[in-house]
């Protein structure tokens, strides 16, 4: 008896993995579908442009082609709507400096973040024009490109205090009261060497004295994914979803910790090009804008903050019950570096 139900589940399952499964993907492929034409024609209807195909590029960012050119439109509830309006009255600003950002596209309603509809729940649209240049391959992030992206990263500050000056940010949140932050709310308890650690960075940290020099509204997320770069060497900096207000010193160390996890490709010391891209993203932050030798001394500080926050994330957003290998290998390889207290940079 027991033989005979073993074999009706075998059936059972073998069946699920030829019918049911295939059945479930192209159900998924469908609905995938469906979702993208509705999204072009609700684009179509609120935007002055006609979309004639849209194609995801990630959950919320859709690439749009029509016979104009081509746009992004991001739609998401990650952000409220007025931390995106904000947002996106910021990097106009800075568009209208002549600063490298993707400039908005207002509805037909004079709208640049709008309300849509999709799947029977509300939710935020804006549409971008597509943005110039291209992203670089590993070995192209040399010190030349990093020197302009610390020129870039310099006026991008320069423009963030004039632009504080005149509009007051009430909805973009100061770094720490953001939950990406609630580094004790995610790692767990019994990780209480890592927790200590984070606990100190984050208390060390608070208490720098703010001054109009060396804290403002900066873009937060400025990994080289998030910089193209043109034939001309003219960078554009996309995706200001992760605006915030923090020490200016934290849009250096951003792309410092992106390059030494990303572009370093071998053939030296990994130690050596950690000096060498920092003195090139610094000698170029400072032929556009002042940086203390104090909050430089600090640099290390602020990518340890960084290491901590990618870590914290991954308890944040990764199912604990379904980790791949490739994610355990990573979580690991963060919880010895953090747990020895390894500085990724020594300068």
């Amino acid at each position: 008896m027991d033989m005979f139900i073993i074999m009706l589940l075998a059936i059972a399952i073998g069946l699920v993995v030829l019918y049911i499964l295939p059945l479930l993907f192209i159900y998924k492929k469908y609905l995938t579908y469906m979702n993208i034409h509705k999204i072009r024609e609700l684009l179509n209807r609120i935007y002055p442009v006609e979309l004639i195909k849209v194609e995801s590029v990630t959950d919320e960012m859709f690439r749009c082609t029509a016979e104009e050119g081509v746009y992004f439109a991001r739609i998401t509830n990650y952000k409220s709507f007025d931390e995106q309006l904000e947002e996106v009255h910021y990097t106009d600003f800075l568009f209208k400096e002549g600063f490298g950002v993707s400039p908005t596209i207002a509805s037909i309603n004079g709208n640049v973040v709008e309300k849509i509809t999709l799947e029977q729940n509300e939710i935020l649209a804006v549409l971008y024009k597509s943005a110039p240049g291209e992203h670089l391959s590993r070995n192209q992030w040399d010190a030349e490109v990093l020197k302009e992206v610390g020129r870039k990263i310099g006026k991008l500050h320069r423009l963030s205090k004039k632009f504080e000056e005149v509009h007051e940010s009430r909805s973009i949140n100061d770094w720490h009261d953001n939950e990406e932050y609630a580094f004790l709310k995610y790692i767990p308890e019994e990780e209480s060497v890592i927790r200590d650690i984070a606990e100190e960075v984050l208390s060390t940290i608070k208490t720098i004295p703010k001054h109009k020099s060396n804290y403002g509204l900066l873009h937060g997320d400025l990994c080289l994914e998030n910089i193209l770069v043109d034939k001309g060497l003219n960078l554009t900096m996309i995706d200001f979803q992760d605006c915030e207000k923090h020490f200016y010193i934290f849009d250096l160390a951003v792309p410092i910790y992106s390059a030494l996890e990303y572009s370093f490709v071998g053939g030296g010391n990994i130690g050596e090009y950690g000096r060498s891209i920092t003195k090139a993203i610094i000698e170029g932050y400072q032929e556009e804008n002042e940086l203390s030798s104090d909050m430089a001394d600090k640099l290390p500080l602020f990518i340890k903050l960084k290491e901590i926050f990618e870590y914290s994330l991954m308890h944040m957003y990764w199912d604990k019950e379904q980790l791949t290998e490739e994610q355990i290998r990573i979580m690991n390889h963060f919880r010895m570096r953090i747990e020895l207290n390894h500085s990724i940079l020594n300068i």
